[in-house]
């Protein structure tokens, strides 16, 4: 039998009861009853049994001598799609974490008053909230992300390294991004490249499976792969299966818009921009689709409509085009639901009959792209 004293409170606990200093170097999910409050759980340490390549592994040890340098909290911004290789990071992350006698906190649900329960902890520790933007929301219904903005910024002697990943970087309060005293670091995870995908599908097919890759590759234009779709494209091609038979089956389809850059060129050379267009290129719905293009001044100039139906890719100059047949300039002057005074100023206005008259030669859109992390597992 053991006795545990708290205060003036005595516990009753069996001869199997251990105390420890401090918070032993092992991975933890956090959790919380009415009757215990916040306590935590053993789990099995977080770990990786596949291949990693790149740059991965020096940037996890460079979160890790940062963390060490500094004399208060360092936060890690994990951001991009799903299945793109932030949870491998962070696991990285966690693995090396534990080598260096650091506990791992794993916090997967939301629980008030976490953040008392998490600052009271006085030692250094890493604190991995997976899923951040969906387990603690961040919206007009609610602010769960608020409440560990004190958090965030402690200077406790406990200093700690929180990991947050998300899948849409609209999911964190404004006070997070871009708020490098809160979160020093942003890792921002893209779709893997065409290299990269051929390296992946070079390690995981059968050597004479590798005529299929070409197709792989071709097809990644149209739709962005994850490396989720990847491991299942690589299982159904060693099964013996063509490209073609295979991606009619496997549970794989464009279902998420894409943001891009598109250009809408004219017969002398000018060209008119929208920077930031979001939208599904292969979502087609029968209908042309609007777009308002706009002047290197940032003026509203024209709105075109573009059929999807007519989208090609180009492997050679990597970039999406819309032929001119399938475009078509609308008269904005004489439909008020796509012009509006107050975008243009009068330099804008005297321009838009100059490039309604032109001939359009093509509509090009290029992927945004963070250009950070394209990770292979």
């Amino acid at each position: 039998m053991k006795t545990i004293q708290t205060g003036s409170k005595y516990k009753i606990y069996d001869d199997n009861i251990r105390t420890y200093d401090c918070i032993p170097s092992k991975t933890f999910d956090i959790c919380f009853n009415d009757q215990e409050g916040f306590y935590l759980v053993e789990r099995t340490d977080l770990y990786i049994s596949e291949k990693v390549y790149g740059v991965h592994l020096s940037k996890a040890e460079k979160v890790l001598r940062s963390f060490h340098a500094f004399e208060r909290n360092l936060g890690v911004i994990l951001s991009g799609a799903k299945g793109i290789g932030k949870s491998m990071f962070a696991k990285i992350l966690c693995m090396y974490a534990v080598d260096e006698d650091l506990p791992v906190i794993v916090v997967d649900a939301y629980y008030k008053g976490i953040a008392r329960f998490l600052d009271a902890i006085d030692q250094e520790c890493i604190v991995l909230f997976d899923e951040f933007d969906k387990t603690y929301r961040s919206d007009y219904e609610c602010d769960y992300q608020s409440e560990l903005l004190s958090l965030f910024d402690g200077t406790s002697n406990g200093k700690k390294l929180f990991i947050v990943t998300c899948n849409n970087l609209r999911g964190l309060n404004d006070f997070i991004v871009n708020r490098p005293g809160r979160f020093h670091y942003h890792f921002r995870f893209d779709y893997p490249t065409p290299s990269d995908i051929q390296d992946y599908l070079r390690d995981k097919l059968e050597p004479c499976y590798h005529d299929e890759i070409e197709k792989v590759i071709e097809f990644s234009k149209k739709i962005s792969l994850n490396y989720d779709c990847l491991r299942a494209i690589a299982f159904e091609l060693n099964s013996g299966n063509r490209f073609s038979d295979a991606i009619s089956d496997l549970n794989i389809i464009a279902t998420e818009d894409e943001e891009y850059k598109v250009y809408l060129a004219f017969e002398d050379g000018s060209k008119v921009h929208n920077l930031r267009f979001v939208t599904n290129l292969y979502d087609y719905d029968g209908a042309m689709t609007p777009i308002r293009f706009y002047n290197n001044d940032g003026n509203f100039i024209l709105t075109a409509f573009f059929d999807k139906k007519f989208v090609t890719y180009d492997a050679v100059r990597d970039r999406i085009f819309v032929p001119p047949h399938a475009i078509k300039i609308h008269d904005a002057k004489n439909d008020e639901r796509y012009y509006d005074e107050d975008d243009c100023d009068d330099m804008a206005v005297s321009e838009m009959p100059r490039f309604r008259n032109l001939k359009v030669t093509h509509m090009m859109f290029t992927k945004r792209t963070s250009k950070n992390l394209h990770y292979v597992i």
